[in-house]
């Protein structure tokens, strides 16, 4: 059963998503996801940039002009960069009619508007009329869905054969501390998260699903942990605990620092995760 429906998710996102672009680090750059300061980076920007020039690479070797979607886009920032790089179509689904608004005037000063459609839809219920892809991917966005079967039937349905589907998201690690129980729980409630899974889980459901994996990179290491935003939140989220997490401002905070927390300890790993649709 998951925690969240769609309407609360969509509502999390209309609400969250212009502070997200105007006050977040990666505003700068459309990016609501974090910054990866993985081997050869050196600016904030390309560690922004780092999940998506994984992505660039891996369609670079299919030598051909694809059609990429972005499950969960935002504001439609990745498919924008990747479109600089790549003679690629493009197709960003949304649950949020805000981000879907804000991504399709992202593209359109971009001059992308042709090449790359942002649009309102659900990644388990997907518009019928979208193209095949020959790669889809998901970054933090997976862990939102309700319902983790069908986003993989869906991608199954989507993607042509030979096809890839690239997940980067939180995945639980195996542990026994009482505390990690509690963790997970302020992380889910604080940021509307339903599908916290084992890399096993996730690897066992897109096998059923028809798909092959083909590797895991684990991208904690190089993750922004411990800054002194971040001990400035703790401290507030110890000071003021006992507030409502859901729908709130204070909730999101809080479910960052569980995050924290979690990333730290080792009980949730940022991981890269790429699959093969045979």
């Amino acid at each position: 059963m998951s925690r969240f429906d769609v309407a609360q998710v969509r509502r999390y996102y209309d609400e969250q998503t212009r502070a997200f672009v105007a006050y977040g680090q990666g505003g700068g750059v459309g990016a609501i996801h974090r910054a990866v300061w993985g081997p050869g980076v050196t600016t904030r920007s390309d560690a922004f940039h780092y999940v998506e020039d994984r992505i660039v690479e891996w369609l670079r070797e299919s030598g051909s002009a694809p059609h990429v979607v972005d499950l969960g886009c935002g504001v439609c920032a990745s498919l924008g960069y990747i479109a600089q790089h790549v003679p690629m179509r493009g197709t960003g689904v949304t649950l949020s009619p805000v981000q879907a608004q804000l991504g399709t005037e992202r593209l359109r000063a971009q001059g992308l508007s042709t090449r790359i459609a942002c649009v309102e839809g659900d990644y388990t219920q997907l518009p019928p009329d979208i193209e095949t892809a020959d790669l889809a991917f998901a970054v933090e966005s997976f862990v939102h869905g309700p319902s983790p079967e069908r986003f993989f039937a869906e991608a199954a349905r989507l993607i042509r054969p030979g096809g890839l589907l690239v997940i980067c998201d939180d995945l639980r690690r195996e542990t026994s501390d009482p505390k990690a129980a509690r963790a997970f729980d302020r992380f889910a409630r604080g940021w509307h998260i339903n599908s916290l899974l084992t890399r096993e889980t996730l690897q066992e459901l897109a096998s059923d699903a028809g798909f092959v994996h083909e590797e895991t990179t684990d991208l904690t290491p190089w993750l922004e942990l411990g800054r002194p935003r971040d001990r400035l939140v703790a401290a507030l989220v110890a000071v003021f605990g006992w507030l409502p997490l859901e729908e709130s401002r204070f909730g999101m905070l809080a479910g960052g620092s569980a995050l924290q927390t979690c990333l730290q300890r080792g009980w949730i790993g940022y991981d890269l995760v790429r699959f093969r649709r045979p």
